[in-house]
């Protein structure tokens, strides 16, 4: 497989992917630029292996997990925007939910929010976690309880009750 191929093929994907893990459109477009740019150099290396989006995906949890100096690719919201909203119809309503989760999962810890985005969006078991991760199955158990314990109290979900996110895929 080329790199033209696997992009064309897999870049949804790899663009879904790391929203989840950024929470942002446009940081995760700026993620999978870096990390592709990346890939391409060492395509004749990557395209060789069984599952080249496997090493993908994992360059785009080590980029996500050891970004640093985030601070200045984020972008003011425009609070004092002179735009004036009330005249369109209100689209957002729909997504008032997801946008309210996504602020929830940008709280947590990136370790955490890395577990959940692969545990539940990914659909990855505690071994694989483990591994993309680099740490043992019972610290994915660990960081995946915490995560789920703090988006209980934020979301104001019982104890025993899934959180909307879970039920279904963002």
């Amino acid at each position: 497989m080329t790199f033209e191929e696997f992009a064309a093929e897999r870049l949804p994907g790899v663009l879904r992917f790391a929203a989840i893990l950024t929470g942002d459109r446009a940081l995760a477009e700026d993620l999978a630029q870096e990390v592709l740019i990346r890939a391409h150099s060492r395509w004749s290396k990557i395209g060789s292996l069984d599952r080249p989006e496997y090493y993908v995906r994992k360059m785009i949890l080590n980029e996500f997990l050891h970004w640093r100096r985030r601070e200045w690719r984020l972008i003011p919201s425009g609070a004092g925007s002179d735009v004036d909203h009330r005249s369109a119809p209100d689209h957002a309503a729909g997504y008032a939910e997801r946008d309210a989760l996504f602020a929830k999962l940008g709280k947590l810890p990136a370790r955490q929010r890395a577990v959940l985005a692969l545990r539940y969006y990914e659909g990855l078991c505690d071994i694989e976690i483990a591994d993309l991760i680099g740490c043992k199955p019972g610290t994915v158990r660990g960081y995946a309880s915490r995560a789920l314990a703090a988006l209980r109290v934020e979301l104001n979900v019982r104890p025993g009750q899934a959180p909307a996110f879970i039920k279904e895929k963002i």
